[in-house]
């Protein structure tokens, strides 16, 4: 049985299949991989990557991750670092791990880890940040 601190990851934007840093990270550690949404989120671009952040009325397209059994700690730690997330409300975090709601294709719900942008970075995109139309990457110009 699995955990129930082990959510899935909800990934958008380089972590998506097909993405480089989903070969880097992902492949041969992932039990499952579906197409999903974030709802109340919108996309912006950044630089080789995007950031989501926080957004009533928009949605953001990826993917939900499940890990490959056994992998979980070490996938978990390895995209910390990746998204330079190092702890709740830490003043360094490019980006903030918080679980939330993502829909499945089917319309199911599922609880998963999503790392949006941090509050400094958020404050920012909003002021001079582009966003990407349809919130999804793999569409951006």
């Amino acid at each position: 049985m699995t955990d129930p601190a082990e959510l899935p990851f909800f990934v958008y934007g380089t972590l998506r299949p097909g993405e480089y840093n989903h070969a880097l990270f992902l492949r041969g550690r992932t039990a499952a991989e579906e197409p999903a949404r974030l709802p109340d989120a919108l996309l912006y671009q950044g630089p080789g990557y995007p950031y989501a952040v926080y957004h009533p009325g928009t949605s953001v397209t990826g993917d939900l991750i499940t890990a490959a059994p056994g992998v979980y700690r070490e996938l978990l730690a390895d995209l910390d670092r990746l998204e330079e997330y190092h702890g709740p409300g830490r003043p360094r975090n490019v980006y903030d791990r918080v679980a939330a709601e993502a829909h499945r294709a089917d319309g199911s719900t599922v609880r998963a880890w999503v790392y949006l942008a941090a509050p400094p970075v958020a404050r920012r995109l909003a002021e001079t940040g582009l966003a990407i139309p349809g919130g999804d990457w793999r569409h951006r110009s």
